[in-house]
């Protein structure tokens, strides 16, 4: 079955690539045409799309766990829509899917790489947030990766973003002792600790991390989710008890650097205190995927877990919203609105 399909669709493509921060000159808003999907396809109308942190080490040309972006093509993310018209079973025209072609108007995408979606459950962006990626990355990270247990004080960085939110509260759902987290502003500080239930929060930017981890956990802490790495990082290693664990997510203050930044310069306590710091991929994770929407979903739907997006509307402002990302504009989870 198929609907009327529009003529062409705009979509974002890197050209040239950043060295530090990104700038508009190294993007493009280009046409596309739009055609029927062959086989096996499905055309999708996107509502929203994704923008995240990993995405700035794909606009490197360098080899990682995933391939960069490609020079003068469109880049892809995570993204939601509605399907307009369907050359593949078990998917029809009005479903909502779930893909991995994002920075786009109309994705024609294989049917094996969309997932359904209830709209009913959650509102349609939150699978790019608190039910989908960023979600999954904080349970399986402090769950699985930081082996978390109950009574344990947990340190989040990046506290107040799409990972770090969840990572807060989950911690708080399960038990924790304590739970601490650091942001970039006053006002994040504060809902941190009055709508996410954080026991202790702090502004990094408003002296030594070192110094505002002791004095938010002067009995130390026995996990640490980091997002940031550099100084959050060696505080970080400083307040870890004896068989500590940190799950290493991201490094988001050294995604831009232009030269080496330091490495935490207290990496020699790791063996007094026995520590474990473990990087974590949320695509090795899979397997918890149905706990995950189980319980989060629950969480949720009995108000005990709050989640936060910052949404920017339309398709021309999606470079603004990457940007904005990465300078910490954002509360939550950061999505581009296409539904105007």
């Amino acid at each position: 079955m198929m609907s009327a399909l529009p003529s062409s669709s705009r979509e974002w493509h890197l050209v040239s690539r950043p060295h530090g921060w990104p700038e508009p000159k190294d993007f493009a808003l280009r046409e596309a045409p739009v055609s029927e999907p062959g086989e096996g396809r499905i055309l999708v109308r996107n509502l929203h799309f994704s923008v995240d942190p990993y995405m700035r080490g794909r606009m490197n040309d360098v080899k990682s766990y995933v391939p960069p972006f490609q020079l003068d093509k469109p880049m892809d993310g995570g993204a939601v829509g509605e399907v307009i018209a369907s050359n593949a079973e078990g998917f029809a025209v009005g479903d909502h899917v779930l893909h991995g072609l994002g920075w786009r108007e109309y994705a024609d995408v294989p049917a094996q790489h969309a997932t359904k979606v209830d709209a009913s459950v959650a509102p349609l962006s939150a699978y790019l947030g608190v039910l989908g990626m960023p979600g999954l990355t904080a349970y399986a990270g402090l769950f699985e990766v930081a082996s978390f247990k109950e009574g344990d004080a947990v340190f989040v960085s990046g506290a107040a973003g799409a990972v770090g939110s969840q990572v807060g509260q989950m911690a708080r759902l399960k038990g924790a002792s304590r739970v601490i987290g650091s942001a970039g502003s006053d006002e994040k500080v504060k809902l941190l600790v009055e709508e996410y239930g954080f026991d202790a929060a702090f502004n990094y930017k408003n002296g030594p991390v070192a110094e505002q981890l002791k004095a938010a956990a002067p009995d130390g802490i026995d996990v640490y989710f980091d997002n940031v790495g550099g100084e959050h990082l060696e505080a970080a290693i400083s307040s870890l008890n004896v068989h500590g664990r940190a799950t290493i997510c991201g490094m988001i203050a050294q995604y831009n650097a232009t030269e080496p930044t330091p490495a935490p310069r207290n990496l020699a306590l790791v063996i007094g205190k026995r520590l474990r710091l473990q990087g974590m991929l949320v695509n090795d994770h899979a397997a918890l995927q149905p706990q995950f929407v189980q319980d989060v979903a629950g969480w949720i739907g009995s108000g005990e877990l709050k989640y936060n997006e910052t949404v920017v509307e339309g398709i021309e402002n999606g470079f603004d919203a990457f940007i904005g990302l990465l300078r910490g504009e954002n509360t939550g989870k950061m999505v581009v609105s296409l539904t105007r």
